[in-house]
């Protein structure tokens, strides 16, 4: 889930897409905040009995890699289980007073480790570009999803990132991409919207639209219950768009 812009819509994005995933495939889904210091992930999901992260989970990562014992069970240790929703959550460093970040090597490490317990992976890859984490994710991703919300700003952030992936090599990628574009306010804007769907319908495989949803207006756990019957909808034809690139 990708746009170097905050507010753009990608924690939300991560969180509908992993439980449209986990509520559909029925489970072996997890969303990971991939931001390299601390992100939102944590705080917009269903809280654990522990408050573990991902740097917790790499200093234990032994029992979790090829040819070790250790069993998904075990990861209920480190990650946050989403109820009914049917998916898993991954947060990361939520201690303001610590020094340690994820990096490059420590992304992979986790990755393919992660890999062997999960069938869909959702990183939220924050908003630094230069972060190395967030190009190891964009490098290890078989399918983009390229996030914003219907304005300006973040839309021009997306349309930049494009061209920047393109820069480095990644043009199949973004070719391949799916564009998710969320109507922010009650407010719909149509000449904005058919604008932008003609800009990266030039660009990306897929465009597609969700709605205002007021559920998701106060930032705080994301319920999946809470949503509208068209927001379930709409998400329901994001995630069969991404899973048709897999």
């Amino acid at each position: 889930m990708v746009n170097p812009k905050g507010g753009a819509h990608k924690t939300t994005a991560s969180l509908l897409l992993a439980a449209t995933f986990g509520i559909h495939r029925g489970g072996y889904t997890l969303a990971w905040d991939n931001n390299e210091t601390r992100g939102t992930l944590g705080w917009r999901s269903l809280q654990s009995s522990h408050t573990k992260t991902a740097v917790d989970l790499l200093e234990a990562l032994g029992p979790f890699v090829a040819g070790a014992g250790g069993r998904i069970g075990d990861l209920d240790a480190f990650v946050r289980g989403q109820g009914s929703s049917q998916f898993d959550v991954l947060a990361s460093d939520e201690n303001a007073a610590a020094s340690s970040m994820i990096d490059s090597s420590a992304f992979f490490d986790l990755h393919q480790a992660l890999g062997r317990f999960y069938r869909i992976l959702v990183v939220d890859t924050g908003n630094n570009m230069r972060a190395s984490n967030w190009q190891a994710a964009v490098e290890a991703a078989d399918q983009l999803v390229i996030v914003s919300t219907i304005r300006e700003d973040t839309a021009a952030s997306a349309a930049w990132l494009i061209d920047a992936l393109g820069e480095r090599g990644q043009q199949d990628k973004v070719r391949s991409a799916v564009t998710v574009l969320t109507q922010p306010s009650k407010r719909n804007d149509p000449a904005l919207e058919q604008r932008l769907r003609e800009h990266f319908k030039r660009h990306t495989r897929s465009v597609l639209t969700t709605p205002f949803d007021p559920a998701l207006v106060e930032g705080g756990v994301l319920r999946y219950e809470s949503l509208q019957q068209s927001t379930r909808q709409a998400w329901l034809q994001v995630t069969a768009s991404v899973a048709d690139g897999l």
